[in-house]
């Protein structure tokens, strides 16, 4: 589980196909302290740690991870968003991440709004009704808070600090960002779902 803010901008250092697809990400955090098996979320992918050395970490891509995400399309030096997974006491500083990404949104533009930027993206269709105006949504693993919709596209405003914390400070307009819809909206949807949700009590 994690946040959505971001304690690293990595980058990617190696990529080699051992079976599945294992990428090690160049990183300032104490690699000393990831256990084997540990999650990360890497651009917003929930990955497994499968090595450590000084100032790196490995991680395996499945080839499902690769046709579901943006990750396809990441090479030697790609910037990375990275988050260690919380831990209970933690403060929650964004929103519940489950770092499984629900698809690839399309940025249509960018703008800038004094120091900050207005940032529009298309949703897939599919994703568009669990977005909602003043709600949480999670791009390349950043949590962000959605100020407008209209079908599937939606405006999100990006701060200096997480222009400057964050990839999305070089994104631009055709960029593709991972996107996770926020784990309540989800839910509620089952919950109201026209002959799903009804609860007749419990012990």
């Amino acid at each position: 589980m994690f946040t959505g803010i971001v304690t690293d901008v990595g980058h990617v250092e190696l990529m080699e196909r051992r079976g599945e697809l294992m990428v090690r990400l160049a990183t300032a955090h104490d690699t000393t302290a990831l256990a084997m098996g540990a999650s990360v979320s890497c651009s917003g992918a929930c990955l497994t740690v499968i090595g450590t050395g000084p100032g790196w970490f490995e991680v395996e891509v499945s080839d499902e991870t690769l046709a579901c995400t943006t990750l396809g399309s990441w090479s030697r030096g790609t910037p990375v968003n990275l988050e260690l997974s919380l831990r209970l006491g933690d403060e929650l500083g964004g929103h519940l991440v489950s770092g499984h990404v629900d698809g690839i949104a399309e940025v249509l533009s960018v703008t800038a709004r004094g120091d900050s930027r207005s940032l529009d993206v298309r949703v897939p269709g599919e994703l568009a009704r669990f977005v909602a105006p003043k709600g949480s949504v999670a791009l390349d693993g950043v949590s962000l808070t959605v100020n407008e919709v209209a079908g599937t596209d939606c405006s999100l405003n990006i701060i200096p600090h997480t222009l400057e914390a964050t990839t999305l400070g070089s994104i631009v307009a055709g960029g593709r960002l991972n996107v996770e819809i926020d784990m309540i909206a989800r839910y509620v949807a089952r919950l109201t779902q026209s002959g799903e949700g009804a609860w007749n009590g419990g012990t």
